[in-house]
């Protein structure tokens, strides 16, 4: 029989639960004396108890402290949020990171005893922490999460098996170590093994394309690259820099010992048994060591349909009309990072049937296809663009795609290949698609050639996407507006937005969008090829038959709502 209680003064949160009527005053005094007794805090005690729901416990605690309260089954935590704390140090202080806006982070606890662990936030992420209440059991369920993303990182060994580390496997939600773990003096250490994996994991979940891993005077830096832009991840202790860049070192196969000249390696990470996904890896010798720099090469986000790839109506027609056709060249140019290979694999992908004999030379191939002869040129053993295409001439090609022209010898044989019942498509790096056309002349193309060959070029840009929960209509005087090229007439009708950020995005953006300028070779073009006209008379003509420039085209995607007037000036102010 217990005691009555009634005399024993209740803390703020019993009592505020009796204020609510949520719990009767004996029970929540009764409460409190054996939360003291049993050396727990009392939210744990009512949970265990089962006298009080989780909910009423996170209202009451979020009335009491006046703070708010959120449910945990109603919010996605964008993912370089839930990289700020280690899995270790969510469970030590008992909170997450929800939220980071500007310089403060939103977390999320379910009991105010911890509310002292803010500082231990703020010192480990240098945000400034704002907490807020959420339901007991369901922080415990995240806590423990693991949603299958399990993986571990090897080299990649010939014969096509893979050799695992010995680390354990590592769960999406539990990204990064408490950098602080990682001051150790060997590569084999498991804190660097296990800190790795799960570097290379989140990098996956995050839909990163690149990892960057900087070494300066004072500190290491990490950023992923997600949606094309860099954003910091992690900044380890520079004590562990060395051993750090030695484990992956390892796993891309190269030599450890050489830190005085760059080095290419690859990496497979084992996602689960039926997926495995490769890093290239480029090592840069920099003033304070090694800079490395992991692209992920994830085919099954790296081809799409040809509706998702963001072309206009008549761009996708005429794509589709050109990769028709049993001869000729179709290029795609753009920079870097551009999203050029993903449009030729999608063009691949459409062409790959069984009546159909492919061939690919990449430097590397970064997408798998199935039923397409990739080769890897190797300028090293003599094996360049040139030489693989003399042999793919040898083969019986209906289809060859070359990586990219970088030199008169492979424009040549792919103009002979397009000329003589071939389908060739390659990428060149030129800003807009009428100055391909004087590239290849100025690499000593002859006109003639270009003008018979070429049917088909693509310039594109990859925008980043408004994140559809959270985009907001955007104010924007009509002056500018029609700076921007924007017209008289759609300006009352216009309706523009900007990205706000939530827990659904990163920033304000989620995804990507092509920005693409189609262009067929007309006869009226040929001619002008055949004349020696320059790229600005060919975009003059472009424009007269109706074919949108980049910047036209991108005006279209924020007419639409796909993204945002700082996008559209990001992308193609060049």
């Amino acid at each position: 029989m217990i005691p009555m209680t009634s005399s024993i003064p209740l803390p703020g949160l019993a009592r505020q639960l009796v204020v609510q009527d949520l719990l009767d005053k004996d029970l929540a005094a009764q409460a409190v004396q054996k939360a003291r007794s049993e050396k727990v805090s009392l939210v744990e005690w009512l949970i265990r108890s089962r006298i009080v729901s989780t909910k009423d416990v996170a209202y009451a605690a979020s009335l009491e402290y006046g703070l708010s309260m959120i449910d945990l089954d109603q919010i996605n935590i964008p993912a370089p949020v839930s990289i700020l704390l280690s899995q270790d140090q969510m469970r030590k202080l008992n909170l997450i990171p929800l939220v980071q806006r500007g310089k403060n982070l939103i977390v999320g606890l379910a009991d105010p005893t911890y509310l002292t662990n803010l500082d231990d936030v703020k010192f480990a992420t240098g945000l400034i922490p704002e907490p807020v209440f959420v339901e007991f059991d369901k922080l415990q369920r995240f806590l423990r999460i693991d949603d299958g993303m399990m993986g571990h990182a090897s080299a990649p060994v010939p014969g096509g098996k893979s050799t695992a580390s010995a680390a354990p496997a590592a769960s999406a939600k539990e990204i990064l170590l408490d950098v602080r773990d990682l001051k150790t003096k060997d590569d084999e250490d498991p804190a660097i093994i296990e800190f790795v994996d799960k570097l290379l994991a989140h990098g996956i979940q995050s839909k990163a394309s690149d990892i960057h891993i900087e070494i300066f005077e004072k500190n290491m830096r990490i950023r992923y690259r997600i949606d094309g832009i860099l954003q910091v991840v992690a900044n380890p202790p520079n004590d562990s820099a060395q051993q750090l860049i030695s484990r992956i070192k390892v796993l891309a196969r190269m030599n450890i010992s050489e830190r005085r000249v760059p080095q290419d390696g690859r990496i497979r990470f084992t996602v689960n048994d039926q997926k495995k996904i490769d890093f290239r890896v480029n090592t840069l010798p920099t003033l304070f060591g090694e800079k490395v720099v992991m692209r992920i090469l994830d085919s099954s986000n790296a081809t799409l349909g040809v509706e998702k790839l963001g072309f206009d109506p008549k761009q996708q027609h005429d794509f589709m009309k050109a990769l028709e056709k049993p001869d000729g060249m179709i290029l795609v140019t753009g920079p870097t990072g551009s999203g050029k290979t993903v449009t030729l694999y999608t063009g691949l992908g459409i062409l790959n049937t069984p009546e159909k004999n492919i061939s690919t030379a990449e430097d590397p191939a970064e997408i798998n296809m199935p039923g397409v002869n990739q080769v890897n040129v190797n300028a090293k053993v003599g094996l360049t663009f040139a030489e693989a295409l003399r042999s793919f001439l040898r083969q019986d090609p209906d289809i060859i795609m070359v990586g990219e022209i970088r030199d008169l010898e492979t424009a040549e044989i792919s103009i002979k290949a397009a000329q003589t019942g071939h389908l060739v498509l390659s990428t060149l790096h030129t800003n807009s698609a009428p100055e391909t056309l004087t590239r290849l002349m100025n690499m000593g193309v002859p006109p003639f050639n270009i003008a018979s060959s070429v049917h088909l070029i693509i310039a594109q840009r990859l925008a980043r996407r408004l994140c559809e929960k959270c985009k907001q209509p955007s104010d924007v005087p009509h002056e500018v507006l029609l700076q921007m090229g924007f017209k008289q007439e759609e300006l009352a009708s216009l309706k523009l937005y900007e990205p706000v950020g939530c827990a659904e995005c990163s920033r304000g953006y989620k995804g990507r969008v092509g920005i693409y300028q189609v262009m067929p070779i007309s006869g009226d073009m040929g001619r002008m090829i055949m004349n020696g006209s320059n790229s600005m008379e060919i975009a003059e003509q472009s424009l007269k038959e109706g074919i949108l420039d980049l910047r036209r085209s991108a005006l279209n995607k924020v007419r639409q709502g796909i993204t945002s007037l700082a996008e559209l000036e990001r992308v193609t102010s060049d």
